[in-house]
């Protein structure tokens, strides 16, 4: 039996996920990475996109996370994200919609921090949208 990494997904306001886990691979500020049973200590900040845990050498859960910290630490890693939502619960159209109606909300903006905020919707919804295809 290969060894486990014992995987913690923790959001500011639950636990979400915990679980002894072959692999999980981390969306990090420089790229995505691999973390497996022995895997060096290390701490990345992560930037949005999917994580994806790993059994039996196959993907058994993704979460959208929009970022974050994640900390390897002997055979634990854990994920501190400011969000994270399984894919599994997210819906492609609903995503698409919620889309095209952030983009009329930027384009109706007059108020420049008006617009500036539904900016930063749009950009958080398309990066869930990313996720998805």
């Amino acid at each position: 039996m290969a060894d486990k990494v014992t995987f913690d997904l923790v959001t500011p306001s639950k636990l979400l996920a915990t679980s002894e886990v072959e692999m999980v691979v981390v969306p990090g500020a420089e790229g995505d990475f691999g973390v497996l049973a022995g895997h060096a200590p290390i701490v990345s900040s992560l930037r949005p996109g999917a994580l994806e845990v790993y059994e039996n050498d196959k993907p058994t859960e993704r979460y959208f996370v929009s970022g974050g910290l994640a900390e390897m630490v002997g055979d634990r890693l854990t994920v501190l994200a400011e969000e994270a939502i399984p894919v599994s619960e997210l819906q492609a159209d609903d995503m698409a919609q919620r889309v095209r109606d952030a983009e009329e909300d930027v384009n109706d903006a007059t108020d420049e921090d008006v617009k500036a905020r539904a900016q930063e919707r749009l950009d958080h919804l398309r990066d869930i949208q990313q996720v998805l295809s």
